[in-house]
């Protein structure tokens, strides 16, 4: 069967095995643009059954693209809490702002693909399930299927961009949204990237490969490594958060940092040479949080203190919160929020 045959002959049984087979999520009880757009971008980096919970949350308290645009970006951040990657709903925000301004979405891929935070993937999954448009949305999971069912083995990023320009006319009309979904449930439940369920597969006939020994495996970068000392300033009311600048988790909360790993001795100096007079140190613990291409090897301690830190130069920048303020309104990342147990 020539190549163009093949892609062709996948959505017919596909589309039955996916009407059989599919999960019950909630983002797909309806194909309205606003639910596939928040489901899209919340299911990049994070799993489905972690980002279930949030997603009803977050459309409870945010229903609409005009909800989202109005939102204040601090109970935005509190509500995106424990998925991590914050400037995602950061863009979503400013995309949803624009999509308020232009009176509705835009329904092709190009023009979904124009607004902050979208792209080619994510435009062609809501052009596609939203609005029925005959536009690819090719992920890890459509690259992993169809490279297999091709014997394709270039490397992935170069497949990713083939596989956009070849699959177009494979969409069936009527069912553009479903065919494009039905390759996504294919990659996450049967052609897993280990021990892919073969036998289960509704198109292993027309299967080059069936094993787990495509798509080529990209070797990863080594993750950076840095050290750095974590003071939990705190006493019985509350504790002090700062905001981070720039770079990693910018724009975040933070509890106070400096770079580089204090022994015991070291942090006591660094607080008095930061002016602290009045203080109690004691060891908090250590933590290694790992990023996509960074790990931080993190050493805490909490610091109990009655002194007003936003007097002193040195950490001017911190803001006291009560320890229930802080619960409703303040989204600390996961990289710090490990923290809250030792205050």
């Amino acid at each position: 069967m020539e190549r163009n045959e093949k892609l062709c002959a996948l959505s017919a049984p596909l589309l039955a095995w996916y009407d059989k087979n599919k999960r019950l999520l909630p983002w797909r009880e309806n194909a309205d643009p606003y639910r596939v757009w928040v489901s899209e971008i919340m299911l990049q980096q994070t799993r489905v059954e972690a980002a279930k919970d949030h997603y009803v949350r977050f459309l409870r308290e945010l229903p609409s693209v005009s909800a989202l645009a109005a939102c204040p970006e601090e109970k935005l951040l509190k509500l995106w809490e424990g998925l991590g990657y914050y400037s995602r709903a950061k863009n979503m925000q400013r995309a949803a702002k624009e999509i308020v301004a232009r009176g509705g979405f835009p329904d092709t891929a190009e023009e979904l693909e124009k607004l902050p935070g979208i792209g080619k993937y994510t435009a062609g999954a809501i052009a596609s399930i939203a609005f029925g448009r005959p536009s690819p949305a090719v992920d890890g999971n459509v690259v992993r299927v169809l490279s297999r069912i091709s014997g394709d083995s270039e490397p992935q990023e170069i497949l990713r961009g083939r596989y956009f320009a070849e699959l177009t006319p494979a969409y069936p009309q009527g069912r553009c949204g479903d065919f494009t979904q039905s390759l996504m449930e294919l990659g996450a439940t049967v052609c897993t990237p280990a021990s892919p369920k073969c036998l289960l597969c509704p198109v292993c006939g027309i299967c080059e490969t069936k094993s787990d020994a495509l798509p080529a495996k990209k070797q990863k970068p080594a993750r950076r490594e840095t050290e750095m000392t974590v003071f939990l300033f705190a006493n019985e009311r509350g504790f002090w958060l700062g905001k981070r600048g720039a770079g990693v988790l910018a724009g975040m909360a933070e509890f106070y940092n400096a770079d580089g790993r204090m022994n015991e001795r070291e942090a006591t100096n660094f607080l008095r040479g930061a002016g602290l007079t009045d203080f109690s140190i004691g060891k908090a613990g250590g933590h290694k949080h790992v990023f996509t291409h960074l790990v931080w090897h993190m050493t805490a301690y909490t610091v109990r203190t009655e002194e007003n830190l936003a007097a002193l130069p040195a950490f001017s920048s911190l803001r006291f919160y009560a320890k229930k303020e802080a619960e409703e309104r303040v989204s600390v990342p996961s990289a710090f929020r490990w923290c809250f147990k030792y205050l």
